[in-house]
C-alpha cells in the first residue's frame, strides 16, 4: 500500500477568481436542506452537487449525477449559493473533483466567508484545494469495489479540520477499515466517521462492533435518508 505523500504547496491556492464568471461546470443540482452527514449533521446546508464521476461504487446512491446536468457558470453557482442565505456549503458529487474548476469555485465559496464542505472520494489529488476547505475524505472499502482507485497521500495530508469517512457493508470492510485507522493514526488526525451502506449493515450491527473494540471512530447515519424517503432528490 503506497503510504507516501507531501504536504500541499501554497501556490496551488492562487487562482484567478477575477476570470470565475468565464469558467463553466456541470451541475446536476443545488439546494437547500438539512446536512445529513459529517461531524456538522443537522445543520442547514447549500449543497452544489456536481455532476461526473470516474468510479463506480457498488452502493452509490446517487448514480444519476454521473451524466447530464447543465453548464452553469461559477458566478452564476455563487449566485445561486448567496440567495438562500446560509453561511455552510457543500461541494459534492458524483466526485466533485472531476472537474478542473471545481477548486476556482471552492476558492471564491471561501474568499465569500462561507464555511465551505468538500465530499471527496479520495481518489483525485486533494493538493490544489484552497486550505480554509474543510476536506471530508471517502476512503473506499473493499465492499466498494474501488479500493485501488485511492490516493494515499489525500489521507496523509488530513488536517484537525477535515474528515475522514469509511462507509461499512460487512464485517470484511470494518476490519479492513480498522486496519486504516490505525496504519494512518486517523483518530489523532481528525474526525473518524464509520457510516453503514444504507438497507444493506444493520447500524445497530456496527455500532456494537464500534462499542467492542473503543475505535474512537463516530457512527455515521445518513440523517436525510431517515428523515424523507431514501431515494428523494434534493434533500
Amino acid at each position: 500500500m503506497l503510504i507516501t505523500g507531501g504536504t500541499p504547496s501554497s501556490a496551488n491556492y492562487h487562482v484567478h477568481h477575477e476570470l470565475a464568471h468565464t469558467l463553466f461546470m456541470r451541475v446536476t443540482e443545488i439546494f437547500h436542506s438539512i446536512q445529513g452527514e459529517s461531524t456538522f449533521a443537522g445543520l442547514p446546508c447549500v449543497f452544489v452537487r456536481l455532476t461526473g464521476c470516474p468510479l463506480r461504487c457498488t452502493w452509490c446512491d446517487t448514480e444519476y449525477a454521473f451524466f447530464g446536468g447543465t453548464e452553469q457558470s461559477i458566478e452564476d453557482i455563487l449566485g445561486r449559493v448567496r440567495s438562500y442565505g446560509c453561511p455552510l456549503v457543500e461541494v459534492t458529487g458524483g466526485e466533485p473533483l472531476a472537474q478542473a474548476e471545481t477548486t476556482a469555485l471552492l476558492h471564491r465559496l471561501c474568499r465569500d466567508g462561507f464555511t465551505v464542505l468538500l465530499e471527496t472520494s479520495g481518489a483525485i489529488d486533494t493538493s490544489t484545494v484552497d486550505p480554509s476547505v474543510r476536506i471530508i475524505l471517502d476512503v473506499k472499502c473493499p465492499g466498494s469495489g474501488m479500493t485501488d482507485r485511492m490516493h494515499w497521500p489525500n489521507v496523509e495530508r488530513l488536517r484537525p479540520q477535515d474528515e475522514v469517512k469509511f462507509v461499512i457493508q460487512d464485517r470484511i470492510d470494518y476490519e479492513w477499515a480498522k486496519d486504516i485507522l490505525h496504519q494512518f493514526h486517523l483518530t489523532d488526525r481528525c474526525p473518524v466517521l464509520f457510516s453503514p451502506v444504507f438497507g444493506t449493515l444493520d447500524p445497530r450491527q456496527l455500532a456494537e462492533w464500534l462499542v467492542e473494540d473503543r475505535l474512537g471512530a463516530r457512527l455515521q447515519l445518513q440523517l436525510h435518508k431517515h428523515i424523507w424517503a431514501p431515494d428523494t432528490r434534493g434533500v
